[in-house]
């Protein structure tokens, strides 16, 4: 049981029970302030606050009374698991092949060096290997040196009066002349050193040759570039009687 309606009863009730039977009606137009509208208000004065203290006491039980909830009606809809879908692929990198016809530059790696301390010793100077060239390598042609110029020995002209041997005693009494050739070994000191024997007419003339040869003959040395030095010489001496 709600408020309203039991406030709407309290005070119909008592317009009931003071209308007069028989009494006139009142007309729209006219105004009547008299015993009529008195017993009204002495019933509104009484009937609201006995409502006012029934809607108190009953309170309680209006909210202990819970609205009814209205059924929610539906439709079950399953909803499917989906598998999460599967990562983007990622894209390969491609190996940039490098082009064989593009000339690649190479750099030549820069090595920083560390300062010199002020206390570094010397070490002397760096020894490198020697650097091989490799593959063909073009050479030059190299004119081969020039030998040095060799000048013959020589008689030396003053010992020219010295040169001629003795003529052999055999030899002159038998009236024999001829001719002794022999090769000799002149030093570096214009000395001679050896006698050979090339031909002779007589045994004679080669004996006397080689013996005057050895203590008197005396030579310029040959030279080699200025340098004297040994040299071998062929000689020919003439044995002749002349007549006084």
């Amino acid at each position: 049981m709600t408020l309203i309606p039991l406030m709407s009863a309290i005070i119909a009730a008592p317009e009931a029970m003071t209308a007069p039977e028989g009494a006139p009606a009142l007309r729209r137009e006219s105004y009547n302030p008299g015993a009529g509208h008195r017993p009204l208000a002495a019933t509104l004065a009484i009937g609201l606050p006995v409502a006012l203290a029934i809607a108190v006491a009953l309170s309680p039980m209006i909210a202990e009374i819970a609205p009814k909830s209205t059924p929610i009606i539906g439709t079950l809809i399953e909803i499917e698991k989906l598998d999460p879908p599967p990562p983007d692929p990622q894209p390969t990198q491609r190996q940039a092949t490098p082009n064989p016809t593009s000339p690649t530059e190479v750099f030549d790696p820069v090595v920083p060096t560390p300062p010199l301390s002020d206390n570094s010793t010397d070490v002397g100077p760096k020894i490198f290997d020697p650097v091989i060239p490799t593959g063909d390598v073009y050479v030059a042609p190299v004119d081969p040196p020039k030998p040095a110029p060799f000048v013959l020995a020589k008689l030396d002209a003053r010992y020219a009066g010295s040169f001629q041997p003795d003529y052999p005693a055999r030899e002159q009494r038998e009236g024999v002349e001829g001719v002794a050739r022999v090769r000799v070994l002149i030093g570096a000191d214009g000395r001679v050193k050896a006698v050979e024997l090339v031909s002779t007419d007589s045994p004679g003339f080669f004996e006397e040759t080689k013996r005057r040869a050895l203590a008197k003959w005396r030579f310029k040395p040959a030279t080699r570039g200025g340098v004297a030095e040994e040299s071998w010489q062929t000689m020919t001496v003439r044995f002749e009687i002349k007549n006084a």
